[in-house]
């Protein structure tokens, strides 16, 4: 009877857990709403966003730079060896620089901004709501989302857009380094290629997601701050949770966008 009734209450923890989830989803869409909405009402929090955009920007910069070179050095070795087993070399460039721009860009940006950025705000928001700031602003009348979050949150999608023109330029240009020097390459060819099968379109789905990445980067790193239980421990345990809920939101949405820049999107010389 006790196996039973334990095995019985196996569905029910997992059905009360699921519906936690389907909970918190729909406070974080609730949320991300909120901040929608402030972002065009006064008064704008100018100083505030220029402090945020610049402490993102000076965290995150040089991690870009540096995880997008073997990113690009990568995608180039191992497009180099399969285009020359298949005797296509001339095609490296162009496939280099649409794999770079179109993914590689945004997944690093992703990383980046969740790891770096968005942990940075989750602990901000935690470390403020434990110390019982947020409720003082809710009793003072002044509105935590207009005055903390949406400035953290533009901030969070201005940088990405400029991440992913950052990475998007080094991954680029360390493709051609490793293309045509180390591979031996010839840079004609390589730049042919890419003029010959790249499009516009590519650039700004690049750019289309790194904004809402930021964006669901930003939203997710404020939920979770706002939303801390046990003290300073929890804030270290929110901070882990909107890293890894990033992530995962991040990836599932860049599948989704690709797949349907794939099949609405027709490729150049078709």
């Amino acid at each position: 009877m006790s196996a039973f009734r334990r095995s019985g209450a196996l569905p029910a923890q997992a059905a009360a857990r699921a519906g936690n989830g389907l909970r918190e989803f729909g406070r974080m869409c609730s949320l991300a709403l909120d901040v929608l909405v402030a972002m065009g009402r006064r008064p704008y929090q100018v100083r505030e966003f220029v402090v945020q955009f610049w402490f993102i920007a000076s965290v995150s910069i040089t991690p870009a730079i540096l995880v997008s070179i073997p990113f690009g050095a990568v995608i180039s070795l191992q497009l180099g060896s399969l285009t020359s087993q298949l005797g296509a070399e001339q095609f490296n460039g162009a496939a280099g620089v649409l794999v770079v721009v179109q993914q590689a860009s945004p997944i690093v940006t992703t990383l980046i901004i969740s790891g770096a950025g968005g942990s940075a705000i989750c602990a901000d928001l935690g470390a403020r709501t434990i110390r019982e700031e947020i409720d003082a602003m809710e009793v003072l009348g002044v509105s935590p989302v207009q005055r903390l979050l949406v400035p953290r949150v533009q901030a969070a999608v201005c940088v990405s857009v400029l991440l992913n023109g950052l990475v998007s330029v080094v991954g680029v240009v360390g493709g051609y380094f490793f293309t045509v020097v180390v591979q031996g390459g010839t840079p004609g060819a390589y730049l042919a290629s890419f003029n010959a099968l790249a499009q516009l379109p590519d650039l700004i789905i690049s750019t289309v997601k790194a904004v809402l990445f930021g964006f669901l980067a930003g939203v997710v790193a404020s939920y979770r701050g706002l939303n801390p239980k046990g003290g300073p421990k929890g804030v270290g345990d929110v901070v882990n949770q909107s890293v890894v809920i990033t992530f995962l939101v991040l990836f599932f949405v860049n599948t989704v966008l690709t797949a349907l820049y794939l099949q609405l999107v027709p490729a150049k010389g078709t």
